[in-house]
């Protein structure tokens, strides 16, 4: 198997996507000739042409909006967006008809296509390039939203995604674009989307995190019985592993660089307390960026969880 970073993961999947299914276009600023604004999708044009890689204006919501209507029609398509700060202008697309096609339709219809983004902080850009806020697409039903954790999580997630007969956002974190590399398969493999896995098994706590957060946990929990669950999907999200985990350990920790008012990490802890509350020990802790829209780039570092934060936040649940 190859090491590669997920930059290569990524590219790697969407080539052998086009080269399987020849429904599969791709959509987006600088997509094209330059090869995406993360040269994620480098080399792709030379390989399959104007056709299927499509340079477009600077409109996110035309973006999405073209590709529901490829998607209607039959096609794959697969969009990029440059940053997460941009998709905001696309959300009536993705919001008002993305998502609501197989239920206006009385599933007659559906949208099979992924927004690609990259998203979170880590590489000190300047504003709008950083966001981490999807919690708020976790709330609307018929979207589903998928977070990788590294290249080889990020190659069989996007084939999945491609696949899927639903929308699907693809949240990739910017931070771990170059800074992991990780063994991938050439071959093609998927990961099925709602389903979390456990990276690091434990009986004294559960560590929940997704995304670039991660790379951080795994760096903070030597030294402690704890078991790490990389969540994978938010939209849907597994349920199941994580209060499997916890009524084996009674104790959780909840880590995202998302703000922490209506985060991602309030939905979990919530579902602890309404399923899981008789076999917890100690009150759920969150680690998580602090309330204030994403500083500039010489804030950055304390505005995002820290390894130190999440042992601490341990040391409380483990002492309680």
């Amino acid at each position: 198997m190859a090491l590669v970073n997920m930059v290569q993961a990524i590219n790697l999947a969407l080539r052998q996507e086009m080269e399987r299914d020849d429904r599969v276009v791709l959509l987006g600023e600088d997509v094209g000739r330059d090869g995406g604004v993360f040269r994620i999708t480098d080399g792709l044009l030379e390989r399959f042409g104007i056709e299927r890689v499509i340079d477009t204006p600077l409109s996110e919501s035309a973006i999405v909006g073209a590709c529901i209507g490829m998607a209607a029609y039959g096609l794959r398509p697969v969009a990029e967006i440059q940053f997460m700060g941009f998709l905001y202008a696309a959300f009536d697309q993705l919001f008002s008809h993305a998502a609501r096609i197989r239920s206006r339709s009385c599933s007659r219809f559906s949208a099979s296509l992924v927004v690609r983004t990259p998203y979170g902080g880590g590489i000190k850009a300047p504003e709008l390039h950083e966001e981490s806020t999807e919690a708020m697409f976790c709330h609307m039903p018929g979207l589903k939203v998928v977070v990788p954790s590294g290249p080889y999580t990020a190659k069989g997630l996007l084939l999945a995604a491609i696949r899927d007969p639903d929308p699907v956002l693809f949240l990739e974190p910017t931070r771990l674009y170059r800074l992991l590399k990780e063994e991938v398969p050439e071959e093609e493999y998927t990961i099925p989307l709602g389903q979390a896995r456990v990276v690091r098994e434990g009986r004294g706590v559960t560590v929940i995190a997704w995304g670039s957060m991660l790379e951080r946990v795994m760096k903070s929990v030597g030294g402690y019985d704890a078991e790490v669950i990389d969540l994978l999907t938010l939209n849907p999200f597994d349920a199941e592993t994580v209060l499997a985990s916890v009524r084996k350990t009674g104790r959780a920790v909840i880590v995202h660089e998302a703000t922490q008012s209506c985060g991602f990490g309030a939905e979990i802890a919530a579902t602890l307390a309404s399923e899981g509350i008789f076999h917890l020990r100690a009150p759920v802790q969150r680690v998580t960026a602090p309330d204030v829209t994403m500083p500039l780039p010489s804030l950055e570092e304390y505005y995002l969880p820290t390894a130190e934060q999440i042992r601490l936040a341990i040391d409380d649940v483990m002492r309680y």
